[in-house]
């Protein structure tokens, strides 16, 4: 996603100063309207006790959220020097702004708050991403089954009509197991389940990375190890067979010079 940094805080793009000065500047304004969007929304699909006044009060909301959304993406797309390439990296952030029936995903944008607990994360990469992924699925999962949920408990042939159905769905479709007893009936609640199939595939296929770069990363480890300490004994007993090379020297040394007296006391 565009709103993921690659490594810490947001860096500014040099080739894009307007565009990269604006997300600075609204980076925590739209991550709050996030926070917001993501609770209103939860608030809308679990209040089924709500009268429908406050029912269409969240849904005003919820709508006056995207539509800033909708106006943020506009002055981006205004600011941005290369438009074919803004176009390419905010394609995320133009599907959730043209499809209003996929707008709670716009809460994906909260992953952009890890950033702050990025800045106490020490290490590699790999563990950035652990964090990224992990803030991405929980978010991922929790849109993910208050959309299903509102989708399907409304059809008389629904296996998800409470919260707790719709997140055991979400736990099992998007870790790719698919159990069958949860499952959706309407076209809404399909797309909702394709688009977590592949989302769930792709975080899958992240974590496997990022275990493999730790296997990867250990087994480096290990024999760079070794090397270095053969290299270091090798460095140790090239000292050891100096030294003694120079002790034979000079023992050799010490003889002839023995022999050379004896010789030489030896004549008249």
């Amino acid at each position: 996603m565009s709103d993921i940094p690659r490594s810490g805080a947001r860096r500014a793009d040099p080739t894009e100063p307007a565009l990269s000065a604006w997300e600075l500047r609204t980076d925590l304004p739209m991550t709050a309207l996030a926070f917001s969007f993501l609770g209103v929304y939860a608030w809308q699909v679990l209040g089924t006790e709500k009268s429908p006044g406050l029912h269409d009060a969240l849904d005003t909301v919820m709508w006056v959220i995207w539509g800033i959304f909708a106006v943020d993406y506009l002055i981006k797309f205004a600011l941005a020097r290369h438009k074919p390439r803004f176009f390419v990296r905010y394609l995320f952030d133009l599907v959730t702004v043209a499809l209003p029936m996929v707008r709670q995903m716009r809460a994906l944008r909260l992953i952009t708050i890890i950033s702050v607990l990025n800045r106490q994360v020490s290490g590699t990469i790999r563990g950035k991403i652990g964090l990224y992924v992990a803030g991405a699925t929980l978010l991922v999962g929790v849109s993910a089954a208050l959309s299903v949920l509102e989708a399907e408990r409304a059809s008389p042939d629904a296996t998800i009509k409470t919260f707790p159905d719709a997140l055991w769905w979400t736990l099992t479709t998007i870790s790719t197991v698919g159990y069958g007893d949860r499952y959706p009936v309407t076209t809404e609640g399909r797309l909702v389940a394709g688009a977590l199939m592949i989302g769930g595939i792709a975080l899958l296929g992240v974590v496997t990375g990022v275990i493999a770069s730790w296997f990867v990363d250990k087994i480096s480890g290990a024999e760079e190890n070794i090397e270095r300490t053969t290299r270091e004994e090798i460095a140790e007993v090239r000292v050891e067979l100096a030294a003694l090379r120079e002790l034979l020297l000079a023992q050799q040394h010490n003889g002839q010079v023995s022999a050379q007296r004896e010789s030489g006391s030896g004549h008249p």
